[in-house]
């Protein structure tokens, strides 16, 4: 990237030379701050903080205030950055693509009904190891041609082998951003990455977020260098088919890669938290499990909620607990069957639709159970809570209400049914 902290324009409007701040001034005036911000602004400054050098953008709610927010940093000199408004979400993700397998730093993003627009681009993406980042604002999909949160937008794309994780508040958005490019551009692994945040209640709803200091940011993620970038002066073969250094069949390459993908993933968020301060577990939140019998299992900013609602459980004398997946790819099978390990029984909140699969409700739940299938722990039942669709609250109340159908299936040792509606059962 050029350095820009002397960088001067000129102001058509008056004549006069502007002094620009620059990046590296920027960031070096914001370091150790804690500023309010939401969601979306979170990944802005991550991306800002990752120095990204390729932005490609298309408006789509709620996710369009990050690609405003960049719009802004590259206007006002924090950020020296190719900005690349495309026609449609299609050829946004081509961009970005293209931008990423000439050894760009990458960013990218969008909401809803354009994540499943630019479908066709993911599997090339990670077949041909660019690991571009994309954020999303979870939207639902249409119908009900809303715009409220479900995570269904995202988890269509769960198995074209791009890195996924959710973040429950704007500093883990922040933080994510940074971690998901660590990640992704590690040499032994070069995978996308999927940043998600639900549409709204994290995407439009302000918390504190600390920033870094300039010198913790270059050790932790140094400047990007793709090993065979696309450069005409040297040829090299390129793409989703062949690369330089495929060795096994490429299916079975892409699938050992998400294997990979869990140790690095440990490594790297262990170095962020003896460099940042913030330690995050590598893959599951583990709220007051060490005696819990009924057990959400939970991704996403209701988490926050669920959390209120084991505590409000515990002062009822109810040994309750939970279980937040930070990475839902690659799955976190080990992680989870240890953290459920002394649970009776699980319940699954689904804020997506996974409709005629298994439970007939929603898709993470068919995940978790075939993880606990085959736990070397006593096996728990396994029931599923369809709540928060079309982008509603789930509230205490519900969960409260979630809560007594675990108590029940703890009763009789058997699971009502497998998925259950909030708000639409007794």
């Amino acid at each position: 990237m050029a350095d820009t902290s002397v960088d001067n324009v000129v102001d058509l409007t008056t004549q006069q030379a502007v002094e620009l701040p620059g990046r590296d001034g920027k960031i070096a005036e914001l370091a150790g701050q804690s500023i309010n911000m939401n969601g979306c602004s979170a990944a802005a400054y991550g991306a800002l903080y990752a120095d990204v050098d390729v932005i490609t953008a298309y408006p789509i709610r709620p996710y369009t205030a990050i690609m405003m927010n960049l719009a802004q940093f590259i206007a006002d000199g924090w950020l020296d950055a190719e900005y690349i408004h495309a026609d449609g979400e299609h050829s946004q993700l081509s961009a970005a693509l293209g931008a990423g397998s000439a050894g760009a730093r990458a960013y990218t993003g969008s909401s809803g009904v354009g994540v499943t627009y630019a479908f066709e681009l993911y599997s090339p993406t990670a077949g041909a190891r660019v690991p571009i980042q994309m954020t999303i604002a979870d939207r639902t999909l249409d119908p009900p041609g809303d715009f409220g949160s479900e995570h269904t937008d995202a988890l269509c794309t769960r198995d074209m082998g791009w890195l996924m994780g959710w973040a429950a508040t704007p500093q883990e958005v922040f933080d994510k951003t940074l971690l998901g490019y660590a990640i992704g551009e590690d040499p032994r692994l070069f995978l996308p990455q999927m940043i998600c945040q639900d549409g709204f209640f994290v995407s439009h709803i302000s918390g504190p977020v600390e920033l870094p200091r300039p010198d913790d940011l270059e050790v932790f993620l140094p400047p990007f260098k793709l090993p065979y970038a696309l450069d005409p002066n040297n040829p090299v073969s390129h793409g989703p088919q062949i690369h330089p250094s495929q060795g096994p069949p490429l299916q079975l390459e892409r699938a050992r890669s998400m294997e990979v993908a869990l140790d690095i993933i440990r490594e790297k968020t262990d170095e962020f938290g003896s460099i940042f301060g913030r330690h995050y577990p590598h893959f599951v939140e583990e709220y007051k499990l060490d005696d819990a019998e009924v057990v959400f299992v939970i991704q996403g900013g209701h988490a926050l909620t669920c959390r209120n609602a084991v505590d409000q459980a515990r002062e009822r004398g109810i040994k309750a607990g939970m279980a937040r997946l930070l990475w839902f790819r690659p799955f976190p099978t080990e992680d989870l069957q240890k953290a459920l390990k002394r649970a009776k029984v699980v319940g699954v909140v689904e804020t997506n639709l996974g409709l005629g699969g298994a439970s007939y409700g929603g898709i993470l739940s068919l995940d978790i159970t075939t993880a606990l299938y085959h736990t070397p722990h006593d096996r728990p039942l396994v029931t599923s809570f369809m709540a928060g669709l079309g982008g509603e609250t789930v509230t205490l109340e519900e969960f409260e209400w979630m809560t007594g159908k675990m108590l029940q299936a703890l009763d009789k040792g058997a699971v009502e049914k497998a998925s259950h509606w909030v708000g639409f059962e007794e």
